[in-house]
């Protein structure tokens, strides 16, 4: 990502959850200012709760050069449920990357011996272009203020586009998340092999639905999630769903050197990839974008990187796992579900009529 922005020519376009002031952040920054100081079109959009900690003062050397940046919703209790979650980056509109990294020191690592295990996707042509109309949509509307008329109007957080082998799925509040969902849960039911390394695992009762049933009909579904995670509520909702799946034939395994962060599915010879875990909050609320790709190819590579992680995994074994279950444990797991597959969604459909 830094060799592509400081080989930019014409624009770079950065999206991003968090953005610190480390190291690797002002590395970024760096990048960006040198680019808008020879004539580079530069704009960054980093979301207000995200960036929360961050210095408005901290983009003064990108604005004097000549680049933009905007924060995305800025906070405020009617809308603080929605959060631009989405991670891209577009360079002269030629070449894109998406995933789950974050410009954050957390991500600067191996994902083994140090930094958080994540993952990413570059990509050229068409689809970087569609990328870049997408940032460009997202920017626009960072601060909500907008006239009325200018709500109704469909713009590329609300579609799904595809071309050839490829899909952009990108959903925001209130729209797309249906789309996502179903394209995802159409794949899973056609597919003879899963394979799945989710952040925060929490998906919608089809999704398991479908992993289920693709186990129980003689397929292997194997799942690679947090051994150790940021978000400890997180995890043990996820742990929650594992007696049902494990029922089922599904395979879990924890990773476990460092923290999570990776998003990956692969349905036979198809791959998503891209900012959306497999959570309550991504798959119903935040913004978010996802690339599936039909390539034998790309699924290959994404199936050695699957392997990879496994090494470094312990299985969870289903007779063991049922009588490690404690009355307390089983409790804590179930309010973790229902806080996050209930009343966040809940919250967050509250705030919905607000958002401007």
């Amino acid at each position: 990502m830094l060799s592509a922005i400081r080989g930019a020519s014409r624009s770079v376009r950065l999206e991003t959850y968090i953005f610190d002031t480390t190291k690797l952040g002002q590395s970024f920054r760096d990048a960006l200012v040198a680019a808008g100081a020879r004539g580079v079109k530069v704009r960054v959009l980093a979301d207000a709760v995200g960036t929360f900690s961050l210095s408005d003062s901290f983009w003064q050397p990108l604005r004097a050069a000549g680049g933009e940046f905007h924060w995305f919703n800025p906070v405020t209790l009617k809308r603080i449920s929605y959060r631009d979650h989405r991670k891209i980056l577009v360079v002269d509109d030629a070449v894109g990357f998406v995933g789950g990294c974050n410009i954050a020191a957390e991500y600067n690592g191996d994902g083994v011996t140090r930094g958080w295990r994540d993952l990413g996707l570059q990509v050229r042509g068409p689809l970087a272009t569609e990328l870049a109309e997408g940032f460009d949509a997202m920017f626009d509307r960072a601060d909500f203020r907008h006239k009325r008329l200018q709500r109704l109007r469909r713009s590329k957080t609300d579609l799904w586009t595809s071309e050839q082998n490829w899909q952009l799925l990108l959903s925001g509040p209130g729209r797309g998340h249906r789309l996502l969902k179903r394209r995802l849960a159409g794949d899973l039911a056609q597919a003879g092999t899963v394979n799945i390394v989710s952040a925060y695992f929490l998906p919608t009762w089809r999704i398991r639905r479908e992993l289920r049933r693709v186990a129980r009909g003689g397929g292997r579904v194997q799942l690679v999630l947090a051994g150790r995670s940021d978000v400890r509520l997180s995890q043990l909702a996820s742990r929650h769903l594992y007696q049902s799946l494990l029922r089922a034939g599904v395979e879990i395994y924890e990773y476990l050197p460092q923290v999570l962060h990776t998003k990956l599915v692969v349905a036979d010879d198809v791959i998503y990839a891209g900012s959306a875990n497999l959570d309550a909050r991504s798959l119903s609320i935040n913004y978010e974008l996802l690339v599936r790709v039909a390539d034998a190819g790309l699924a290959a590579e994404a199936r050695e990187i699957f392997a990879g992680d496994l090494r470094y995994c312990r299985r969870i074994d289903p007779k063991t796992w049922r009588r490690s279950r404690t009355v307390f444990r089983k409790l804590l797991e179930y309010l973790a579900c229902m806080i996050l597959s209930r009343i966040d969604p809940s919250f967050a459909r509250w705030q919905l009529p607000g958002l401007r």
